[in-house]
């Protein structure tokens, strides 16, 4: 059995295992101390301890804040569900049964999909999809299907496959929706993906509305990124192209799937493109699309340098739009000057400063950025591929010189174009040249030469990286923070490609394709939700964590053989007590864990 013990993250050892109550600890204190729930588990001989989650304490703003929110989120969840699914033992009776034929019977995991419906509950989703799709004649509503694929991408990623064969039987989401694991099957599934798509736009404009109203979100500025997803198997529906793979899988088709998010990451929309789609050629249909949806304002479009060319940047222009945008590297050149000078220059982090500089316009300003950490980063990048290169050119300039028979020349070109291509960091830095040398037995003869104007500017440009924006009212801080912020669009995709398991992509049909990514998309909603939850909770921004710890806790059926007849038995669905973990997460999180679910009555043996 595992070891749970609350430890404080700052040097405190004698409070090692004593839990800190979980609201009240920092009324009248000025000092707020961070906690980590830990798990002691046996690891082969070793006992390590697995971090569970980060009890951060709150004030007394934070402790109303996350209070309102679990009230919003977990009280009509209640209303929806508690009084048809959850028995409170309201209506027990004495009964006498045969101590020595009881047992335990089809053991589910509960408290992730539990959550998860909480969740599905509280962006009131099966609202929106009880609209969208009105019951008919068939035997399992489709919003119920779509709520199975959506929470079981959230809890445990998977094919549509495993969701019918085998998680689905395994989790108590029959007890929470009411489908038996026999209604669920593989086709029913597939026919759910090509119900969902056609409400892309309905469902995105609902989220939007629906995070504004749970977390007070506005949608002033907007982040917009690129990413890709490969398919396994034989993929050959048209968006289904070779092109820059992300994921290092050039070997397979793909599609691109631009998204843009809030600044707290909260999921706007997306886009599908073709996988040979360049980011740039992007950036119009997607800011066009979202603002003909969502509105213009004022908003602030944030994109990486992927994005920018002349012709974005124009268009943005004339148009009226706001952004603040990364630049090639190729940019510094033209602020050469400014670099150099070392005035002028701010600290606004501990190992970044940054420098405005106008455009000769006026329109527009640029941010020089230098980061330390960068700086030895690039250089130790630097030094590395240079090194690498050094030595392969020496090797081959021995081989030349040994060789006591002619060579190839094209040959020669073409492995000292693939080492540098290989080596293209420092690739700039040297000057290579072949020339045919009759008096010696290879026929030809190199050489090289270190370029010291390239090694100048790499030493004055590492760690730097240039930003442009058009607008005025911002200070030098601002604009590198907002700018920053981008890392939540990469944090999205990590997300969805690692915890929700988006790639690879097994369907062959354009429109299921797109479905499936749509139910990550639902997924990744879900995500943030509970990460928005739980961090307003004290209990930091993991939700695999939480996640993980509550697919442990388990529902099953305890069969009761009565005493005054053979052929019966009772049957009880219990939820299994939480262990003292999942207590806490649950009081942090303001829900409160059903004891027993609607069983059967009395059955025959």
């Amino acid at each position: 059995m595992p070891t749970y013990w609350v430890a404080g993250l700052a040097d405190d050892v004698e409070n090692a295992g004593h839990v800190p109550a979980l609201y009240d600890a920092t009324q009248g204190r000025q000092d707020a101390r961070p906690w980590r729930l830990v798990r002691s588990v046996r690891r082969g001989r070793k006992v390590i301890q697995e971090t569970v989650a980060q009890l951060g304490e709150l004030d007394a703003e934070g402790r109303a804040r996350a209070t309102s929110l679990a009230r919003e989120i977990c009280g009509r969840a209640a209303e929806r569900s508690q009084g048809a699914l959850f028995d409170d033992g309201s209506t027990a009776e004495a009964i006498k049964v045969r101590l020595d034929a009881v047992r335990l019977e089809r053991s589910r995991s509960f408290g992730s999909v539990w959550l998860g419906r909480q969740l599905w509950q509280a962006l009131r989703l099966d609202e929106l999809f009880e609209a969208l799709l009105p019951r008919g004649r068939e035997s399992v509503a489709w919003a119920d299907v779509i709520s199975i694929l959506v929470i079981g991408r959230l809890c445990e990623p998977s094919s549509e496959l495993h969701v019918a064969e085998q998680w689905y039987r395994t989790s108590a989401l029959e007890d929470l929706l009411g489908v038996a694991p026999q209604q669920l099957y593989e086709e029913r599934l597939y026919r759910a993906l090509d119900r969902l798509l056609p409400h892309k736009e309905a469902i995105e404009a609902h989220l939007v509305k629906r995070f504004g109203e749970l977390f007070d979100l506005d949608y002033d500025l907007l982040l917009y990124d690129v990413t890709s997803t490969y398919f396994e198997g034989v993929a050959d529906p048209a968006i289904a192209k070779r092109g820059y793979s992300r994921d290092h899988r050039p070997d397979c088709v793909q599609v691109n799937i631009a998204l843009v998010v809030t600044r707290d990451g909260m999921p706007l929309g997306y886009e599908i493109f073709p996988g040979n789609t360049t980011d740039v050629t992007t950036v119009e249909q997607i800011v066009s699309g979202m603002e003909a949806r969502f509105g213009k304002a004022n908003r602030v479009w944030v994109m990486d340098r992927g994005m920018v060319s002349r012709e974005n940047v124009a268009w943005l222009k004339e148009t009226g739009r706001r952004y603040v945008i990364g630049t090639p590297k190729a940019e510094l050149k033209r602020w050469a000057k400014q670099i150099e000078e070392r005035t002028d220059w701010r600290h606004i982090r501990d190992d970044v400063e940054v420098k405005l500089c106008r455009s000769p316009d006026g329109d527009e300003t640029f941010v020089l950025c230098r980061s330390a950490s960068r700086v030895e980063k690039e250089r130790a990048m630097h030094d590395r591929f240079k090194a690498r290169i050094d030595t392969a050119l020496a090797s081959l300039e021995r081989r030349i010189e040994k060789s006591k028979k002619p060579l190839d020349r094209g040959l020669i070109e073409r492995q000292i174009g693939r080492l540098l291509e290989r080596n293209s960091r420092a690739a700039g830095g040297f000057t290579i040249s072949i020339t045919d040398d009759a008096a010696h037995a290879s026929g030809i003869r190199m050489s090289r030469a270190y370029r010291a104007d390239w090694t100048d500017w790499a030493r004055l440009s590492e760690g730097l990286y240039i930003l442009r924006t058009n607008v005025t009212q911002w200070s030098d801080e601002e604009l590198w923070t907002t700018y920053i912020q981008l890392t939540e669009a990469e944090a999205a995709f990590r997300v969805q490609k690692s915890d929700l398991a988006i790639r690879p992509i097994w369907h062959h049909k354009e429109g299921r394709i797109k479905a499936h990514i749509l139910v990550c998309f639902l997924a990744y909603a879900l995500w943030k939700t509970l990460q928005q939850w739980q961090s307003r909770a004290g209990l930091g921004h993991c939700p695999r964590t939480i996640l993980t710890e509550f697919a442990r806790i388990h529902a099953a059926d305890i069969v009761l053989p009565l005493a005054h007849s053979s052929k019966r038995e009772l049957r009880i669905r219990c939820v299994v007590r939480p262990e003292r973990a999942q207590t806490i997460l649950l009081e942090r999180l303001g829900l409160s864990l059903p004891q027993r679910l609607k069983a059967p009555p009395t059955t025959q043996m």
